[in-house]
């Protein structure tokens, strides 16, 4: 088994609201967290659990892209961009 970084888009939160986090080379997988720790493990295992699903469906993974690309996704503006290690079956 392998590591894959995937970039990572976070809203940071606010007293009153969680973080959240996308991973967009997998379409539909998000996480949140009350903390910017927790929401950041919560990608990672979200990710992890989008690829296993994927795998078991025949489906192919998605390659990461860059972290430049994620920064011009349209709609993003303001979020933080950072990276996950996800483990590839």
């Amino acid at each position: 088994m392998h590591l894959m970084r995937y970039p990572i888009l976070i809203e940071e939160g606010t007293e009153t609201s969680a973080f959240g986090v996308v991973v967009p080379d997998l379409p539909g997988c998000f996480s949140a967290g009350d903390t910017l720790d927790e929401a950041v493990e919560s990608a990672r295992e979200a990710a992890t659990a989008w690829i296993y699903a994927a795998r078991d469906r025949g489906m192919a993974v998605p390659p990461p892209s860059t972290v430049d690309a994620a920064r011009r996704l349209p709609g993003f503006g303001g979020w933080v961009v950072d990276v996950i290690d996800v483990p590839m079956p």
